[in-house]
């Protein structure tokens, strides 16, 4: 223990230098913002204790559990702990603990809630990105949480990238009662599931067994490459490649309207029926060019009572992305579920193809119909029944009648049953509102999709449900909304929302007022159906490959910068298979699509431009998603624009800790930056330009010729560890590999890399036949690590924790002294600034107060009282006394001070503010604009009609007991620049600004006062 602090305190002395020296240099205008917005997919973010006395919301922006007091008329904060970063998931243990998932933490947080005030007591390491947590098994004291087969904190980091035929979905199994290894916990059982990255978990009733449900599990759906359709189109005959005979070209149209031939391109084919042929629109076999199996195995089933636990069956054809699940007492599992239509070519209005004559008996395009919204029902038996959630919806139909988005459920993130199973409520983020399904109706396969079966969360903004949780006690539903960071109550009797609190979050204005425009269907698409969100799932992507060239548009000129080699080849409207690129990390990187065709320079702006490229994808909403009302104005691009550029890419979990690389991976970054002519022309770093301070991370926004019949952008390479899971592809020419073209089995994924997901693996792709300058298998295998442990904009300790009890271990210590060192280690932030690579925050309860620390560029860890003096590293381990717990966090650089001292940012130091009686996290909620439309108001048969969501009065909850909650308009307080809050509303308090429970008196007339302007604002509306 000695030899470790004095290992501390050199380390402090040198970092003492170091900061000094970053803080004099460090230029204020290139500082990270306070807040950095990775849009993690809350899976379970409610529940309720075992009494029925609190309720348990993860506050996911604040990186905090909320805990709210249920025995008065309305919810109630009663407390805030600080956890991990981005919590999307909360399950209760036994009355005194609650565990919280953190996503970009890769832990679990163990919260004693039983202490005052309550705290952190253990912090479990497990896998990459965990999503779910449930108890099941004896005594439900076994916790289960689904994570990728991948990170720092595992056995093999990598995650086996380069072994085929293995599952990428582990379920972490831990005993509550022997947690085991001080640092991160030791698991009972790693479950591996043959599927991708894993989502949502269920257990029933019994507890006997858990289900898991593969997020991104596809649909049996992948790319013929180009080099395996034949040429010469719809008059092609089959041909011979390599000794493989395929069918033919590619399926009529083969040109636009104008007679514009489009590319020779590859062809998304679909396996209809599980180990049946591999056919395309025309019904032609291509299995020939498929060289693996896809068991589409979406949900696993677990025996939770063996020890260790197992799998034990699985179920395939659940659904394309699954979100939530729950398990009725007849043992029935439900699956919340979209199903993608990527097999179906082209967006836009259809015409041309309809004149064409080319494809009988299929829809001309996927205008509207993207993921079509489920339940699927699997039985105890194995049985798997979907059910449309939205069978009134006719895609074909233009325009669309008026009344279908309100009879729509979009985006269905969760599923909750009543204690009797008879009603399923099924959060619809797409649409802002919660479906009322009647669990007869699943059974008998058909919904009835009637106007009232929805609770709107609409008024007078979308709220964005995520997750549901009944109390059947109090006949209430709370639900927790996105868009706004609520607490949402609902009366079951009236479906009238009663309360709305608005937890403190730290978004800026540009993520809370542009974050609806991603996911609203409702607004955004005139089925109701369709968003953004659809495919770029929580911002990111849906892992597969459309064709979404459109035959009725045409040519456009390419204006955007050449790479070493290239011209500039007009975009020709159709463009064959492309797989759904991700939102994050789009600043910095210039055009968009894979081609480019995206450009701010098509408007006459500058061709790098990325916020102004994102603008022209405003054609899509009318063209892709089926709005019939047109584009978005222009205000409303602006801020989805806005809202885009803060996506941001998550730290690589194949990266080391310490950011330091492997030998062969090290070996691949020599080869990267200095093999001359890797391509014959230039090094890799020539055309995947990598260079931190103008924040460019495999590409600098110029496209290349590589070989084939377009030109495409330079694609960056933050994300090439994430498309591992397709092994096997045919030969072809553009791939020069001498073999390996046998099927391998099966596999969890159908598309890989390259732009249409036709390479199997990085491997292969440095196979192409245009990387001349390679010597060997052993330097292509050493630039594949390379590739797969790629920089990212954040290091890969940010987000790492460890929690330090009284006694602490060398294990334990060993882990806090890393993250101390990679807080002090400098790093280039994107834009230029040099920061360090973590702001290393310290959390915990010390003398029964929760307390803040942040290690500051003097080496010393500062508190959240001003007038402290500044603590070593000894000081702090000398806090390890008694019931005194820490938690050390590699919090993103610029986040620090917010997440350890000054939650609001107001310059005062929280535990200042609370000596002094005031709130911490009383920062004014930031309006979110009101919803351009809205839903008719529907008569309800047992309370009278009900005013969309009653109108109810917006609490801020911050983090003290009955100190903050301001009651007024739904809107909240704040002002958003450039928002038009309607003549003579200056949105400053969003109401009489009444505190509740600030002094006696005042709580009563406020509930008083929201009561009587809910009245009033029904009897208008009703009037």
């Amino acid at each position: 223990m000695e030899r470790l602090r004095t290992g501390w305190g050199l380390r402090a002395r040198t970092a003492v230098l170091v900061a000094g020296t970053l803080a004099m240099t460090l230029p204020a205008s290139a500082q990270p913002g306070s807040f950095i917005n990775f849009e993690s997919g809350p899976v379970r973010p409610l529940a309720i204790s075992a009494d029925g006395a609190s309720l348990y919301a993860v506050n996911t922006p604040d990186a905090r559990l909320e805990i709210f007091d249920l025995t008065g008329a309305a919810p109630r904060l009663d407390a805030s702990v600080a956890v991990g970063l981005e919590p999307v998931a909360v399950a209760v243990e036994s009355a005194g603990r609650v565990w919280v998932v953190n996503h970009l933490s890769d832990s679990v947080s163990v919260v004693d809630v039983a202490s005052s005030p309550p705290r952190v007591v253990r912090t479990l390491h497990v896998g990459d990105e965990p999503r779910d947590i449930v108890f099941a098994g004896p005594g439900r004291r076994r916790a289960f949480i689904t994570t990728a087969h991948r990170g720092q904190n595992t056995p093999d980091p990598t995650g086996a990238y380069q072994t085929p035929g293995i599952g990428r979905a582990d379920v972490w199994v831990f005993d509550a009662d022997a947690l085991g290894a001080e640092l991160g916990g030791t698991p009972r059982a790693v479950v591996n599931l043959f599927g991708d990255v894993p989502r949502a978990l269920a257990v029933t009733p019994d507890g006997a067994r858990v289900y898991a449900a593969v997020f991104f599990s596809g649909n049996r759906t992948t790319t013929v490459p180009e080099g395996a359709v034949c040429d010469g189109g719809a008059g092609a005959g089959p041909c011979d490649v390599f000794g493989t005979m395929y069918p033919g070209g590619l399926p009529a149209p083969n040109t636009n309207h104008a007679g514009l031939p489009g590319p020779e391109t590859g062809l998304i084919i679909r396996q209809p029926t599980l180990g049946g042929p591999w056919v395309d629109e025309l019904g032609r076999d291509w299995s020939a060019a498929v060289r693996f199996t896809l068991p589409d195995e979406d949900v696993f089933a677990i025996d939770a009572m063996a020890d260790p636990p197992v799998e034990v069956a699985a179920y395939a054809g659940v659904g394309t992305v699954l979100f939530g699940m729950a398990v009725h007492p007849s043992g029935d599992l439900l699956v919340v579920n979209t199903e993608a239509h990527n097999e179906i070519r082209f967006e836009g209005p259809g015409d041309y193809v309809r004149t064409t004559m080319a494809r009988p008996g299929l829809p001309p395009t996927v205008r509207g119909r993207l993921h079509e919204s489920r339940i699927t029902r699997v039985t105890p038996a194995g049985a798997v029944t979907p059910v449309p959630l939205n069978p009134h919806l006719d895609y074909a139909a233009s325009p669309q009648p008026a009344d279908a988005r309100w009879r729509t459920l979009a985006t269905p993130t969760a599923i909750a049953l009543s204690a009797d199973g008879a009603t399923a409520y099924v959060s619809a983020l797409g649409s802002s509102s919660i479906g009322v399904v009647p669990t007869g109706e699943v059974t008998a396969g058909t919904i009835d999709p009637s106007l009232d079966r929805a609770i709107w969360l609409r008024d007078p903004y979308p709220g964005g449900p995520v997750g549901l949780v009944v109390d059947d006690a109090r006949g209430a539903l709370y639900a927790l909304t996105r868009f706004d960071n609520a607490v949402v109550t609902i009366d079951l009797a009236s479906r009238a929302v009663t309360a709305r609190t608005r937890m403190h979050s730290p978004e800026p204005a540009e993520v809370v007022v542009g974050r609806p425009l991603l996911y609203d269907a409702a607004y955004t698409s005139s089925t109701g159906e369709a968003s953004c969100a659809s495919c770029h799932v929580f911002g990111d992507n849906d892992q597969l490959g459309w064709d979404l060239g459109n035959p009725d548009d045409d040519a456009l000129p390419n204006p955007n910068p050449r790479g070493v080699i290239g011209t500039n080849q007009p975009f020709n409207p159709l463009k064959g298979p492309m797989t759904t690129q991700s939102l994050r990390g789009l600043a910095n990187h210039g055009p968009m699509h894979w081609r480019g065709d995206r450009t701010a320079a098509h408007s006459g702006g500058d061709p790098l431009d990325e916020r102004n490229a994102f603008v022209e994808f405003n054609v899509a909403f009318a063209g892709l998603l089926g709005r019939d009302e047109g584009p978005l104005t222009e205000v409303e691009m602006g801020r989805f624009a806005d809202f885009a550029m803060t996506l941001t890419y998550p730290p690589n979990p194949i990266r080391r800790l310490d950011n330091t690389l492997r030998a062969n991976e090290d070996r691949g970054r020599d080869i990267y930056f200095n093999r001359a002519g890797i391509d014959a022309v230039a090094t890799c770093n020539g055309c995947h330009v990598y260079d931190r301070a103008r924040g460019f991370f495999g590409g600098d926004g110029r496209f290349t010729f590589e070989g084939e019949p377009q030109h495409f952008k330079v694609a960056h390479l933050r994300n090439a560890y994430t498309k591992v899971g397709m092994f096997g592809m045919p030969a072809v020419s553009f791939v020069s590999d001498p073999g390996g073209h046998a099927s391998t089995g099966p596999q969890v994924r159908g598309f890989g890399y390259l732009h249409d997901g036709s390479v199997d693996t990085a491997l292969r792709f440095f196979h192409a036949s245009v990387f001349v300058g390679f010597s060997s298998l052993a330097e292509r295998e050493d630039m594949t690590a390379f590739v797969m442990a790629f920089d990212s904009d954040l290091p890969p300790v940010v987000g790492q924790q460890v929690t330090l009890a009284p006694g602490a271990g060398l294990e334990a210590l060993n882990r806090a002294s890393l993250l101390i060192q990679r807080a002090q280690a400098p790093m280039v932030w994107p834009g230029g600034a040099t920061v360090t690579e973590c702001d290393l925050v310290v959390r915990g309860v010390v003398a029964g107060e929760d307390r803040g620390f942040l290690l500051e560029a003097d080496g010393n860890f500062h508190s959240d009282r001003a007038g402290e003096p500044p603590r070593t590293t000894a000081d702090m381990l000398a806090l390890l006394t008694g019931a005194n717990v820490l938690t050390v966090t590699c919090a993103p650089p610029g986040s620090g001070a917010r997440m350890a001292y000054d939650r609001d940012e107001d310059g005062a130091r929280d535990r200042d503010e609370l000596d002094g009686a005031a709130d911490p996290a009383d920062r004014a909620p930031i309006a979110i604009p009101a919803s351009p439309i809205a839903p008719p108001v529907m008569p309800m048969t047992d309370a009278g009609p009900v005013d969309l969501d009653a109108g109810a009065p917006v609490a801020d909850a911050g983090p003290t007991p009955g100190r903050d909650a301001d009651v007024g308009s739904d809107a909240g307080p704040g002002v958003v620049p450039g928002v038009d809050a309607g003549p003579g509303d200056t949105m400053t308090d969003g109401g009489c600004g009444c505190r509740v429970g600030a002094r006696p008196g005042r709580a009563p007339l406020g509930l008083l006062l929201g009561a009587l302007a809910v009245l009033l604002a029904r009897r208008r509306r009703l009037g």
